[in-house]
């Protein structure tokens, strides 16, 4: 491919004017200049940052004293790495004079400059180290906490925010406790639950819990909207726009004014002078309507009968009923009319739409009190507070003065209007000469982004903040805006296709600020675009009759729908082509696979491990999504529930037993046989059937065997580990981490290793560890979203999200699925308007369908859209620019191709590649062997054993009967009463299991049990009937302790009067399950019990709390 001449003059600009690379790096790298850069993908960006860093410390400024800001704790940590190899690489130690010289003429200094600075240079190190301090290199979020830290009390009460509050970086982790309370308060309001029974019946509840989660994604602009009067009126009525229009009535009425009437009269006669068969017809239509509108029939059923009479189904108008000025002035009416209700319509769902969020909100702020937590939103609004309050900014001001010198700000482009207008509050005081209103010398400002590479728009990225902030630093600071479109990363061969493809979206008006590209690298052979050959879409003949006619087993073969074919075979020829491209030469970590989806990047990630081919998904992924992170919790779940069969399944199923499929029928008979045999059952079902199997099952398999011994252990394990030490010892004696490893295949390994030891991490970060019981700590993981940190493979070919490159590159680059089915319009949505120079947002429309958009908010609409199809360049850009040589793309013909894909904007300038078919490598040469390396073992010290005295040895025996008779009891009751009370036979097998796994007596264990859960004084305790919630060894925590409570109920107690007390919050029960008759005349015990009941009522202040021991007989002992 000949490859236009892009290597010729460097592109960079100052104010406009083309300079070379010295005068540019020298105004850049300036640290008394202000300073905003435009630079292009692969420039440098983080390279001037840390450089100017670099040069403010030569220049004097203490490293306290410089604050740079990034978007992520990733990006902020490869900054402090890059300043300290660069002070290492520089010192005096390592160094030599000549580098150094060099390195600070590559920053912009003259060699007469760089000569007399080498020396100091030189010592840098040194002089930091001394000083003990370092860079504050820090996220935007991280920033802002420093500054809540600052912040007055009467600010945080008015925000309700805490100042020791712990921060979450996700409070959809919190959703679900949130919506409860929502629903709640719905409830218990009749206008509110109005509005809510009335979208439902309308719209659909699954619509409406869409509009309520685009509600909570978008809350920081609802509420800036709210606060500051603009949200009620962001749909506006229809008499907005329709002159005559009478606030508050439907338009639909307006049929009934006489000037309309006389128009759909007029329509009405024309229509019948016509004689035609379809004009009759109509004609008789409208005569009916006026006839039932004359009636005072059903406004909106008599405009829908005027409608249907004049226009189809699909809402066009109908043929055959003539153009004469009658019928065109009664479809411009009704077109009318049908744009006013409309708009009516969908002004009246936004204000029940308002008042819904309003209290998804107040809930959501209360809930976050209660629990001591604050959000990144939070952060960003006190920031925006504390700095432009007047009262408090000169203050804060004052402080920032004293504290920073240097201010440096990387990848703008991703800022959000919340983050800018902090930074400008702050910034602002220092705008015009002398420093402005504060009197001071500004901190120099340097900003550098690149709004091409703006793809973050979900997390309320804007690029125009770029465009206000380089207006700002020019007119406000008096500084200098530099443009660099000159890159070191991309081959010739790559920037020519760039070129081409975006300068001509920008003669189309898609992609404005386009400057073509130059790059630093010479032409490189075999560089460039190429595509792979299109994936075509075969004639739809009856594909589900086709899968109809072949028998699979549902059991063990996946359903494969036609649209999964398709995308299988395009990952096919992406494998096949990422295998030659290897044979070339080029390492496998230069390899990247881009996609949007990451099911591509699935489907990818087989076809490449069938080949053999190393390949990694490099971004977080779910944790839950780690099959062996399943397998573990499975385990746990059977320890903490053994009546979960299914989790019993997949244990036994996991490579940690190795059952096979003959062990479970075996399982399956035994439990079939258990309740009688046949195809009726003659016994009730027990819950522990399939956990008895296992222990009772005559002649086990081997591997049966090992799970019902280390089941076995477990289990007594579980009693009294903490979930961290249970899961190590389950990791440790299961071989957990040797048969995943070795049952895995070769390039899966480590991540399988990396998903064990989250897991195990996770048991002791996971709110704080305060999942005391392998029951809470399963319940936790399910809860919380939580993320893995992919383990890095150099060595492997990246799997990407194009969100997940950015900021990457490698040698070649693949580009999966470029032609995909275009999206649909949205429904259930918000539109958004928030001008860059404004504090809050001028518009926040709820509305239900985009493709029936509002028609007040359908400019609004069309800049939506707009901003949409930029973006979708500016991803284009971003995966194309991650290639050093060459960019390969790959596509499906959809079933509705969109106007411009990224296949048809790119297929033209690439050369056309067809890889040959590649066969699936064999199991043993894919990978290496298996090596793991692991402690010695250590014997513990052997300690004399002690012999108890005469006398004593009966009473520990007594007493240890008695502490395994409780402890079996305690487990029958757990079990017994997570719903319905089971019968008699059920409780015995639950007596029986608990007293195998405790040594205790079974007769005595279920006379115990028997007598708590018959007793009519503790039936109330029980009954789900009358449960408000219920748990058992409910974990909570008094002065840094964990304490755990038997069982903790919320039951819907009656008053005084038989009046009801679950409006003031119900009655809380803390129960003390005691063997003995009278455990309230043990001080310790009566101690322990107002211990717990304490800690609960802290916990519910507004609500009654009481606690009773339950005794060995049913009795309940209440204290007073």
């Amino acid at each position: 491919m000949n490859a236009p001449n892009v290597a010729l003059r460097p592109a960079y600009l100052i104010d406009g004017a083309q300079v070379d690379a010295q005068d540019f790096y020298a105004v850049a790298c300036d640290p008394r200049r202000h300073v905003v850069v435009e630079a292009c993908a692969g420039a440098g960006k983080t390279w001037m940052l840390v450089s100017r860093i670099l040069r403010a410390l030569l220049d004097g400024a203490e490293p306290q004293e410089i604050l740079a800001i990034t978007f992520t704790r990733k990006a902020a940590g490869e900054m402090r790495a890059r300043l300290a190899e660069w002070l290492t690489t520089l010192s005096a130690d390592v160094g030599t004079e000549a580098q150094r010289v060099e390195a600070l003429q590559q920053r912009g200094i003259d060699a007469a400059t760089a000569q007399q600075l080498a020396p100091a240079l030189a010592g840098l190190q040194q002089r930091l180290q001394r000083a003990g301090r370092s860079v504050e290199i820090r996220t935007f979020h991280a920033w802002f906490s420093q500054l809540l830290k600052a912040a007055p009390l009467d600010l945080l009460i008015e925000l309700g925010v805490q100042r020791d509050a712990q921060i979450v970086e996700d409070i959809a982790d919190h959703e679900s406790e949130v919506f409860r309370r929502f629903h709640t308060a719905i409830a218990a309001d009749e206008a509110l639950r109005a509005d809510f029974h009335h979208l439902v019946q309308r719209r659909g509840r699954s619509q409406l819990r869409k509009w309520l989660d685009s509600a909570w994604s978008k809350r920081v602009e609802i509420e800036l909207a709210d606060a500051a009067g603009t949200l009620e009126s962001s749909v506006a009525v229809p008499s907005a726009s329709w002159p005559g229009a009478q606030v508050g009535v439907h338009p639909a009425q307006w049929v009934r004014i006489p000037l309309a009437r006389q128009t759909l009269q007029c329509c009405a006669s024309a229509l019948g002078a016509g004689g035609k068969a379809k004009q009759t017809t109509a004609a008789r239509a409208i005569e009916a309507a006026l006839s039932q509108e004359a009636r005072s029939g059903d406004d909106s059923e008599v405009f829908d009968a005027f409608w249907a009479a004049l226009f189809t189904q699909k809402d066009t108008p109908r043929l055959g009923l003539g153009d004469g000025p009658e019928q065109r002035a009664a479809i411009d009416l009704l077109v009318e009319l049908r744009q006013a209700i409309a708009q009516h319509e969908a002004h009246e769902e936004h204000l029940q739409m308002v008042r819904l969020s309003r209290v998804l909100f107040a809930e959501l702020a209360t809930y976050k009190r209660s629990r001591g937590l604050v959000e990144m939103a939070d952060l960003e609004r006190c920031a925006v507070a504390l700095l432009g309050d007047s009262t408090l900014s000169a203050w804060v001001q004052e402080r920032l003065d004293a504290r920073v010198r240097h201010l440096l700000i990387d990848e703008f482009q991703d800022t959000s209007p919340l983050q800018w207008h902090a930074l400008a509050a702050w910034l602002s005081g220092y705008a015009g000469a002398g420093g402005g209103a504060s009197g001071q010398r500004p901190p120099s400002v340097f900003i550098v982004g690149d709004p091409k590479q703006s793809i973050y728009r979900f997390r309320r990225a804007e690029p125009k903040v770029f465009e206000a902030a380089r207006d700002f630093v020019k007119q406000g600071l008096e500084g200098q805006v530099l443009s660099c479109d000159h890159t070191r990363r991309n081959a010739p061969e790559v920037l020519a296709v760039l070129n081409s493809v975006f300068e001509q979206a920008g003669r189309d008006g898609e992609f404005a600020g386009f400057r073509p590209h130059t790059t630093a690298l010479e032409p490189v052979s075999g560089a460039g675009v190429c595509s792979l050959p299109l994936v075509l879409r075969e004639a739809r003949e009856r594909d589900d009759a086709a899968d109809g006619q072949v028998w699979r087993d549902t059991l063990s073969v996946a359903r494969v729908e036609p649209e999964q074919r398709l995308r299988q075979q395009e990952a096919d020829r992406v494998a096949w082509a990422v295998r030659d491209v290897l044979a070339g030469g080029v390492k496998p970590g230069q390899v990247q696979v881009l996609c949007r989806k990451r099911e591509s990047l699935r489907l990818a990630a087989g076809a490449l491990e069938s080949l053999g081919v190393p390949c990694a998904a490099v971004e977080e992924a779910a944790l839950f999504d780690a099959p062996e992170v399943r397998d573990l919790v499975a385990v746990l779940d059977v320890l903490a529930s053994p009546s979960h069969a299914l989790s019993l399944a997949q244990a036994l199923k996991s490579p940690i037993f190795g059952c096979s499929d003959d062990d479970l029928v075996q399982l399956a008979t035994a439990v079939a046989a258990s309740r009688g045999g046949g195809e009726v059952p003659r016994r009730p079902p027990d819950p522990l059937a399939w956990w008895s199997a296992l222990h009772g099952v005559a002649e086990p398999s081997a591997a049966l065997r090992r799970a019902r011994a280390l089941f076995g252990l477990w289990q007594q394990a579980a009693a009294v580990l903490p979930p961290h030490d249970l899961l190590d010892r389950i990791v440790d004696e299961g071989e957990v981490m040797q048969r995943t490893l070795a049952a895995v295949s070769p390039t899966r390994r480590a991540a399988a290793r990396a998903a064990i030891d989250a897991l195990l991490a996770q048991s002791l970060m996971l709110d704080g560890a305060r999942g005391s019981t392998p029951y809470n700590f399963v319940r936790a993981l399910r809860r919380r979203r939580l993320k893995i940190a992919a383990p890095a493979q150099p060595d492997a070919v990246q799997l990407l999200t194009i969100h997940g490159a950015k900021g990457l590159e490698a040698e070649v680059v693949f580009i999966m699925d470029t032609q995909p089915e275009p999206n649909v319009a949205d429904t259930a949505t918000l539109l958004v308007q928030w001008p860059v120079e404004s504090r809050h947002p001028v518009c926040c429309a709820f509305v239900y369908a985009e493709s029936r958009c509002p028609p007040l908010l359908q400019t609004l609409f069309e800049a939506e859209v707009a901003a949409r199809r930029r973006e979708e360049l500016n991803s284009l850009y971003v995966s194309m620019t991650r290639a050093k040589h060459r960019v390969v793309v790959s596509a499906t013909v959809p079933h509705h191709a969109s106007k411009v894909s990224w296949w048809q904007r790119l297929e033209p300038h690439a050369a056309a590649w067809s890889p040959e078919p590649a066969v699936c490598a064999p199991a043993e040469e894919a990978g290496a062997d298996l090596s793991l390396k692991v402690l010695p073992a250590c014997e513990p010290p052997r300690l004399a054993a002690a012999v108890p005295a005469e006398g004593v040895r009966d009473r520990g025996d007594e007493c240890s009967a008695a502490s395994r008779l409780g402890q079996a009891v305690h487990r029958v009751l757990e079990w017994a009463v997570r719903g319905e009370l089971p019968g008699a036979g059920a409780l015995d097998a639950l007596g029986a299991a608990a007293a195998r796994e405790f040594g205790a007596e079974p007769p005595a264990v279920q006379r115990v049990a028997v007598a708590i859960l018959r007793s009519a004084a503790c039936q109330r305790f029980f009954d789900p009937a009358g449960l408000i919630w219920a748990g058992n060894e409910v974990s909570v925590t008094d002065g840094g302790e964990v304490l755990r409570i038997d069982r903790l109920v919320h039951l819907r107690e009656a008053g005084p009067g038989g009046a009801s007390q679950r409006a003031s919050g119900g009655v809380w029960w803390v129960l003390d399950y005691k063997l003995s008759e009278a455990p309230q005349e043990l001080d310790l015990h009566l101690l322990q019990l107002q211990r717990y009941q304490r800690a609960v009522s802290r916990l519910q202040p507004q609500a009654i709390v009481k606690a009773a021991f339950i005794t060995g007989r049913g009795a309940v002992v209440e204290l007073d």
